[in-house]
């Protein structure tokens, strides 16, 4: 059975490009020494009440590493790769970076472009999906860095839009899924084959509010029926992913038909008795068909290859599949692949016009884009609404 969505309120949310000053690179942030782990973990879960020894007793994949999350230099990484973009292009747009948890920190990133004389600013999160972690926590935290800088009402922060369907995300991944099943098929795991794509779990609460608030997709699956009852519910977050993983499986169909796929979930922490999105993605792979000789993991939620998708899929998903004899080929995030870094300057292009020029077209791949450039105020609620930057 199929149903219709209704019609994508966030579509019609755009704003009049402008001139802006410069970029600013949000990011999550990491540790990078053992001495750095327990802090971190400290500003991640800060207003929980978890007790150091309890973070210490999940702090065991950053140990693993030394205490180094890779997460920070591939920031590093994607801003010089930008900074390169941008100036092959001619324009005359500075980047900065910033983290939520770690050095460098908004509130210290927000004071340094100020400083050097910027005023109106364009955020480029590395998140491309929608929910209050992935967007609306980090329009929160800038907010609240604004305020700590002592900056409210000397910048102006807008944010460019969640780009899930934009070609600069989705035509990495098609590719990257395709070479997973090549060589899947080059080590005679070419039959009975199957693809997860991979993405972080939430509380199904949160997920469930994600999006704009007057269209929304009700936890009612675009399919139902067998392998897809995994796709039910979850919001905009899982609408946009389910999407995303169907147009990818339809790009490769040409060379690979009927592959199945599936989207999992990974990484989820906190009370065991809330619910998150499921299923988990060793539990997936423990009730795939014994038929089933080989797997693709495709890491479809995150941008680059950090802790989370080295040590969960590279370590633990590869455990269960080894476990029961299963060949697994996981493929690499958008990272900084020339296509994603130059859809990126695309998406600046889109908002920011040099006086006298022309804004970009807006371009998306799926019924659910272009996404919004500013989000209502009732959009991905946390447990309390807080002010936020792009809001309308």
């Amino acid at each position: 059975m199929t149903e219709t969505l209704p019609p994508l309120a966030a579509s019609e949310r755009t704003v009049e490009p402008t001139t802006y000053d410069c970029i600013l690179l949000a990011g999550f942030g990491g540790p990078e020494g053992q001495d750095d782990v327990i802090p971190y973990l400290r500003n991640v879960t800060r207003g929980r009440g978890i007790p150091d020894e309890r973070l210490e007793e999940v702090s065991h994949h950053y140990r693993h590493f030394g205490g180094i999350s890779p997460i920070n230099q591939q920031n590093r990484d994607l801003k010089a790769a930008l900074e390169g973009e941008i100036a092959a292009r001619g324009l005359d747009l500075p980047v900065y970076w910033g983290n939520r948890f770690w050095a460098p920190y908004f509130s210290d990133a927000l004071k340094e472009l100020h400083a050097d004389g910027h005023r109106k600013v364009l955020v480029l999160v590395t998140t491309a999906f929608s929910s209050y972690s992935g967007c609306r926590a980090y329009r929160e935290d800038l907010a609240e860095a604004l305020a700590q800088a002592g900056l409210e009402g000397e910048l102006e922060l807008d944010k460019v839009r969640q780009y899930f369907d934009h070609p600069g995300f989705v035509e990495p991944n098609v590719e990257a899924v395709r070479a997973g099943l090549r060589e899947l098929a080059a080590q005679g795991k070419g039959g009975e084959v199957h693809v997860m794509f991979a993405t972080h779990s939430i509380p199904t609460s949160a997920a469930s509010v994600s999006g704009p608030r007057e269209s929304l997709p009700d936890g009612t699956p675009v399919e139902v029926g067998g392998e897809n009852e995994w796709y039910a519910g979850g919001g905009w977050y899982a609408e946009q992913q389910r999407a995303v993983a169907a147009l990818v499986m339809d790009r490769i169909a040409d060379e690979f038909p009927g592959v199945p796929h599936s989207l999992v979930y990974q990484s989820r922490s906190g009370d065991p008795r809330v619910p998150w999105l499921e299923p988990d993605i060793n539990d997936a792979i423990e009730a795939l068909p014994e038929s089933v000789s080989g797997l693709v993991v495709s890491p479809l939620g995150f941008v680059s290859d950090h802790m989370e998708v080295i040590w969960d899929l590279d370590n633990e998903a590869q455990e269960t599949c080894d476990e029961r004899g299963l060949t697994m080929v996981r493929v690499p995030t958008v990272g900084v692949d020339p296509a994603f870094v130059s859809g990126l300057i695309d998406l600046v292009e889109e908002r920011h016009v040099a006086p006298g020029g022309t804004a970009r077209d807006r371009v998306a791949l799926t019924a659910l884009g272009p996404w919004q450039d500013v989000c209502p105020t009732d959009c991905c609620l946390g447990r309390a609404a807080k002010p936020t930057v792009a809001s309308q």
